[in-house]
């Protein structure tokens, strides 16, 4: 059929603005961090879009929506991006351009990933821990919502990735955070963030980047993409407000706990974003301001190093939004109905899809990270950790 030039137009800006948020990450965890490992964070999140890009190409996307195998994952069909089209296909877009703006996605998701390795992985191990994460934990619960698998045809609804991106990213950060362990000094001495303009302009770019991640997601033109573009903005709002007056409760309200809170909030609303009403957006923010602000008290509380809270925000952020999708998904928004209006199945089966994700990304993580730190070590020295990566790693060091 002939090319849609206005989708098709429409999905390269959303694969655009998806792209941003990975450097977007790694402004936002770079200005988290001490001063000698800013450079190190933000080229993480450079490392992980080169890799995830040559991965994707050669067998990730394969892998995600490669013709079905057992419900589990990808045939190689599309090996190389052989068979992926540059013209129109049956939705009147290129195969290619869907290709890339999921490309992003998986590159993104890695990234979040880092939270938990700052400040004390070494580069090397960490590409090979990119290249197996994508492979065994992030293509094949791709598959499973969006590319055909057993998930999907058990009937999950998730819009843009509440457990594909978020409940995958947020629960693998936690199981890397406890093989790879504390920071040194960590629970000791003050590990405070030392730019935290560069992390509020992290999270601006996540914001902005985000409409893309959800709207784009409708794969089209029309009132899902409308209505998944306002209610990424709503949740995020509501989330920023719910964690700034939460914190507000228990001392001041930092500017970092607002980013935070929109950031909860967007996480929250991407796999509802085009099923829902928009007040239910605020709703759904509002929640994930709350609880996402608690789970990182929980996170303290418990003296564990997952450093800058992809679990917290991430993980339970994606584990209620999908759990919300099944309880307040509207036939009237979106073509489904959740258990609001009457079908208890919707909520249970995405209730059953955010917990496999959860546990098999939980899992699989820790076995690949515990794998990869007997082999080669995932940590920098001692001595290296405490001169800081920026120069250990990259032989550079901020101004």
């Amino acid at each position: 059929m002939p090319m849609d030039t206005g989708v098709t137009c429409w999905l390269m800006v959303s694969a655009l603005l998806v792209m941003l948020m990975t450097p977007g990450v790694g402004l936002f965890y770079g200005g988290l961090v001490r001063k000698k490992n800013i450079i190190s964070m933000i080229a993480l999140s450079f490392v992980c879009l080169a890799v995830a890009s040559m991965h994707w190409i050669l067998i990730g996307y394969s892998l995600a929506f490669g013709t079905d195998v057992g419900g589990f994952i990808g045939n190689l069909d599309y090996l190389g991006l052989s068979g992926v089209s540059a013209d129109a296909g049956p939705a009147g877009y290129p195969p290619m351009v869907f290709m890339i703006f999921q490309l992003f996605f998986a590159a993104v998701t890695v990234t979040i990933v880092t939270s938990a390795v700052a400040e004390r992985i070494r580069l090397s191990s960490f590409i090979v821990f990119c290249l197996v994460w994508l492979t065994v934990v992030y293509c094949p619960i791709a598959h499973w919502a969006w590319g055909g698998g057993w998930a999907q045809q058990m009937g999950l609804i998730d819009f843009a990735g509440g457990t594909v991106v978020e409940i995958c990213s947020g629960f693998s950060a936690l199981a890397l955070a406890i093989v790879i362990g504390k920071r040194a000094g960590f629970g000791d001495y003050s590990l405070e963030p030392q730019n935290i303009p560069i992390a509020l302009l992290g999270a601006a770019l996540l914001w902005f980047g985000w409409f893309g991640f959800n709207a784009g997601s409708a794969l089209a033109l029309n009132s899902s993409a409308v209505v998944a573009f306002v209610n990424t903005n709503s949740a995020a709002a509501a989330g920023a407000l719910a964690w700034m007056f939460a914190s507000w409760y228990k001392g001041k309200p930092s500017s970092l706990g607002m980013v935070s809170g929109a950031i909860a909030g967007m996480v929250a609303i991407t796999p509802a974003a085009g099923f829902v009403t928009p007040l239910v957006a605020v709703l759904i923010g509002i929640v994930a301001g709350v609880l996402c602000y608690y789970m990182m008290l929980a996170r303290i509380s418990k003296n564990l190093d997952e450093s800058l809270d992809a679990w917290a925000i991430h993980g339970m952020g994606g584990l209620w939004g999908t759990l919300a999708t099944g309880i307040f998904a509207a036939a009237a928004i979106g073509g489904f109905s959740g258990l609001i209006e009457g079908n208890t199945s919707q909520f249970l089966v995405n209730t059953l899809g955010a917990f496999v994700a959860l546990g098999y990304s939980f899992i699989v993580t820790w076995i690949i990270a515990t794998g990869i730190d007997r082999i080669i070590g995932l940590r920098v020295t001692e001595n290296e950790e405490y001169v800081g990566l920026d120069i250990c790693q990259h032989g550079e060091r901020a101004a």
